[in-house]
């Protein structure tokens, strides 16, 4: 039996999921290790063969496909620790990183103790080159070789190791961009190089240029981490497709992120919805939203029609990335989020976390700090001994006592009400981040699926929801594992761009089909697939209306474009305006700044629960009872304690299920649970407050049912 793995690198754990051809799954959760990936990723590889039966060579055998997606680049862009990198402009044009397009990022504009943001590139490595194309692609200045060559010698002399090029109008003629390209490489053979024609070529020199710095900044991080993990894989035996986690939602091989390492900045959090949409199919829901509540944040995504919601451009770490991406809103509230008492006594939690080392005090590592999950222990959500199935000890003690030290004692309350409090907050936080990426999006949250995910997420999910208006939760039985799972199903993807600066009623369809053409070629090329082989196409146009600064995404029509497609364009962008800024201008002509096409080949999804694990549903039944403070009463109440379907310490000796008893829940039948309740799988704690009810479906996933309090 063949596998198809899935493993996401996050903050606080490495999540490992396995899809076998029978559509059964295997799970394993294991400690983050930044220093030592490659022993985490044989770790985790190792606890799945265990699942599995089977020793570690014999089960990489069987590991057909692996998609990995990993913080390597995010963390080597947050911690300002990349290559030392020098950026080629057009001369004159050298501050343009720093410059930022003259302003802050929004919530610091009028800000002036806001600190500015510490630049990749130093200006001492920011060299411009001699040369001047202009808009309509005529040559104004012609390349200066002799002082480029010059320039070159000076980026040398600094043991640059990796350069990135972007100078003006390169979108209109990319001549002298391309012949930098060539010597640069010439004259700095072991450099990472690249050039913004090939990253992003598109209308905005500062997010062309930012982006281009970055890719080049990230690049030799990125491929010496690829290169361990190949090196690991094969030593194992490895004989399998190896692909990465992108940004967009979609996977790419090796060869293809190592060109543009940039395009997978955002890779762990963007398999989140690619995994809520599948769960929201089995109900017949197109329209999701999808949270994850990891150790160190807690992100959120939407899924509209069957698409994700997909931005051009976002800042990260302060550095703008011009490359589409899965828009997901993270804030710092995930389980190792720190609780604190700022300067006037009020409590704060995060966006500092423990993360995993030393992690949470509960988690007998020395953490000092109170925390979230140190909260969710205290006030009984948590179980006080142990996570994992029971593989990750915890203690109570510890997490109560830097909730009195640090809050209660301060604040003058008592220690389960700072508790609490602690989720409170922490709750608020969610519902605002929630309402972020939908409400401030043009999106109302009451039409979707709430698909919570995430170790502490689904213990959050049905009070989110309830104040949020939405009346149903799913939550997958392995929801600690959920980005993990996206990108097992993830597709294949590329993204390609090109600059089309023009008003609508001027776009003839000819040069319309023409760049599509040009891009799927481009994607086709990538992927490795041949003109006849099928691939699906999602096409995007980036609009405005004339006069305006910001530009917004609009769904192109499909096929030959002729002029009524170009007509259904027109209609789409006033449409989407109205949905983000609450009015359209139907008189005012439309203006294209780019066209974009993403090429997709779509990957087998699983169907539900294989034969080995619909065997195994039979009814679980309560495990005895447990004080939870309720949020309604903030009292403390005895709550009867599940097992969950797919948590290991549910079976017994012998490998049996708890068997059938009156009034235990049931997967085989229409019987539901009323709550309180909780139920514990392996990778996550599903608490349902009183008046709510839930089922579980063969298919993986638990059906909250929501209602409002009186």
């Amino acid at each position: 039996m063949n596998y198809r793995i899935g493993i996401d690198a996050g903050g606080t754990f490495t999540d490992f999921v396995a899809l076998a051809e029978d559509h059964s799954l295997l799970v394993y959760k294991t400690p983050s290790d930044p220093s030592n990936p490659v022993s985490v990723l044989l770790d985790g590889l190792t606890g799945l063969a265990r699942k599995a039966g089977l020793e570690l060579p014999d089960f990489i055998s069987r590991c057909a496909v692996l998609v990995h997606g990993s913080t390597v680049a995010l963390n080597t862009l947050i911690q300002r620790n990349g290559a030392r990198t020098g950026l080629l402009v057009t001369a004159g044009h050298e501050d343009s990183l720093e410059l930022r397009l003259g302003h802050k990022e929004d919530g610091h504009r009028w800000d002036f103790h806001y600190p500015p943001a510490e630049m990749i590139v130093p200006a001492q490595r920011r060299l411009g080159v001699r040369e001047r194309i202009i808009a309509g692609g005529k040559v104004r200045v012609p390349l200066d070789e002799a002082q480029l060559d010059e320039q070159l010698d000076r980026l040398a002399q600094e043991q640059v190791e990796a350069v990135a090029i972007s100078c003006l109008w390169s979108i209109a003629n990319d001549r002298h961009e391309r012949k930098i390209l060539e010597k640069a490489k010439q004259r700095l053979p072991d450099c990472f190089v690249t050039a913004s024609v090939d990253i992003l070529p598109r209308v905005g020199e500062y997010a062309r240029t930012s982006t281009t710095a970055a890719n080049a900044y990230v690049g030799p991080v990125l491929d010496r981490y690829l290169s361990s993990i190949e090196t690991a894989l094969v030593e194992q035996g490895f004989t399998g497709r190896l692909y990465i986690m992108q940004s967009n939602g979609g996977v790419a091989a090796p060869e293809v992120v190592r060109r543009r390492p940039a395009a997978v900045l955002n890779s762990g959090p963007a398999g989140g919805p690619v995994a809520a949409l599948w769960y929201g199919r089995q109900l017949g829901y197109e329209n999701v939203i999808s949270i994850d509540m990891g150790g160190t944040s807690f992100d959120v995504s939407l899924v509209r029609n069957g698409l994700p919601d997909v931005v051009d451009q976002a800042d990260i770490a302060r550095i703008r990335i011009g490359l589409p991406m899965v828009n997901v809103t993270s804030i710092g509230a995930g389980g190792g989020s720190i609780a604190r008492l700022d300067e006037r006594g009020i409590l704060q939690v995060g966006p500092d976390s423990a993360e995993a080392n030393p992690g949470p005090a509960c988690y007998m590592r020395g953490g000092t700090k109170p925390t979230v999950t140190d909260a969710l222990v205290t006030a009984g959500y948590f179980p006080d001994t142990g996570l994992l199935g029971g593989r990750m000890m915890i203690d109570r003690t510890l997490a109560e006592q830097v909730i009195q030290d640090n809050i209660a004692a301060p604040a003058g309350i008592d220690l389960h009400k700072a508790a609490q409090g602690i989720i409170e907050v922490t709750a608020g936080n969610m519902v605002d981040g929630i309402r972020i990426a939908s409400i401030e999006r043009g999106y109302d949250p009451r039409d979707y699926l709430l698909v919570a995910g995430g170790g502490a997420g689904p213990a959050f999910a049905a009070e989110l929801a309830r104040e949020l208006g939405m009346e149903k939760v799913l939550i997958p039985t392995i929801a600690g594992a959920f980005c993990a799972m996206g990108e097992a199903n993830a597709n294949l993807r590329y993204d390609a761009i090109r600059a089309c600066p023009v008003r609508l009623c001027d776009l003839s369809p000819a040069v319309a089909n023409k760049l599509f053409d040009l891009m799927e070629e481009e994607g086709r090329t990538a992927l490795g697939v041949g003109a006849g082989d099928r691939v699906r196409v999602e096409r995007t146009a980036e609009m405005k209306y004339v006069d305006q600064i910001h530009y917004c995404d609009v769904q192109a029509p499909a096929g030959v474009m002729d002029v009524p497609k170009l007509a259904q364009l027109r209609n789409n962008f006033h449409r989407r305006h109205e949905e983000l800024y609450t009015y359209s201008e139907t008189d005012n002509e439309p203006e294209i700044v780019s066209l974009r096409a993403s090429i997709i080949i779509d990957t087998p999804a699983p169907t539900g629960a294989g034969p080995e694990q619909a065997a195994a549903l039979n009814t679980i039944q309560a495990q005895g009872t447990r004080e939870v403070i309720m949020p309604d009463t903030k009292e403390f109440q005895a709550t009867p304690i599940y097992r969950g379907i797919g948590n290991e310490t549910g079976r017994s000796e012998t490998g049996d299920r708890f068997k059938s008893v009156p009034g235990s829940f049931s997967s085989g039948s229409s019987f539901s649970l009323q709550g309180p309740a909780i139920i514990e799988e392996e990778t996550t704690t599903i608490f349902v407050p009183s008046g709510d009810t839930i089922r579980y479906d063969p298919s993986g996933f638990y059906l909250l049912e929501v209602y409002p309090r009186s």
